[in-house]
């Protein structure tokens, strides 16, 4: 298993989410939409510019920018 940022995924990996670094307003909202320790995630793609990052989790798609997905520690199981 490795630990890495959100934005290090490539589409079609899976993680599970373990720290939201965060903090404030910002740590708030990614909170209120599901981005909590436990939570595994899917990386369904990337703009051509790689910017921003869709991915889904919780039965929903949600698209964060690369700047918002550098808080997000993520595990990949190897």
């Amino acid at each position: 298993m490795s630990i890495i940022s959100l934005r290090e995924l490539s589409p079609g990996q899976t993680a599970k989410v373990t720290k939201v670094g965060a903090s404030g307003e910002l740590g708030r909202r990614m909170r209120d939409m599901g981005l909590v320790p436990g939570t595994p995630i899917r990386v369904i793609g990337r703009a051509p510019l790689k910017d921003p990052v869709e991915i889904k989790l919780r039965g929903y798609n949600l698209t964060l920018r690369n700047n918002e997905a550098d808080h997000i520690t993520v595990e990949v199981e190897d």
